[in-house]
């Protein structure tokens, strides 16, 4: 009888780091889903404000690319049994009223765009990096990870090619 009571304390301590964890990872992974939310709203909203046909296209292929980033993130979120984030956050809004000023008074406002553009995405390779190494993740949270991170990687490379016609 004396052994049950400690039995019950380990298992509702091992509860509460599990808890603890669970809780942990989602408010990384919903940390990284806001920003997906403020980037694609911000590649919107640049591809609304560019001439440029490879600009726009390639603006618009980032929003999807964080629209369907952001569903994958909802989906480990949830296999966590935690709640997804809705919506952009206070500082992407504010930061894409500052690009929609800034294009307005930039006399190249394609190259302003593109080097926020540029910017971004070596952030978004730092919040990747961040979360994949200082977090012991599940192996199909890391992988869908990995894969959006790799997949900013080479948008980034792609990028540069699309700085000689901005």
């Amino acid at each position: 009888m004396t052994n049950r009571p400690h039995l019950k304390i380990k298992s509702a301590n091992q509860n509460i780091t599990i808890m603890k964890y669970t809780e942990q990872v989602s408010n990384k992974l919903n940390e990284l889903l806001k920003k997906n939310y403020d980037a694609e709203a911000g590649y919107k909203q640049a591809a609304e404000n560019v001439k440029n046909s490879q600009l726009k296209s390639y603006f618009e292929n980032r929003a999807k690319d964080r629209y369907d980033f952001g569903h994958q993130l909802k989906n480990e979120i949830k296999s966590f049994g935690q709640e997804p984030d809705k919506g952009t956050s206070i500082s992407g809004d504010a930061h894409r009223f500052w690009m929609n000023i800034k294009s307005k008074f930039v006399a190249n406002d394609e190259e302003a765009m593109l080097e926020e553009a540029i910017r971004g995405e070596k952030a978004f390779v730092e919040n990747y990096n961040e979360i994949i190494n200082e977090t012991n993740l599940p192996p199909s949270t890391s992988s869908v990870l990995k894969t959006q991170k790799d997949n900013v990687e080479s948008a980034l490379k792609d990028v540069k090619s699309l700085e000689i016609v901005a």
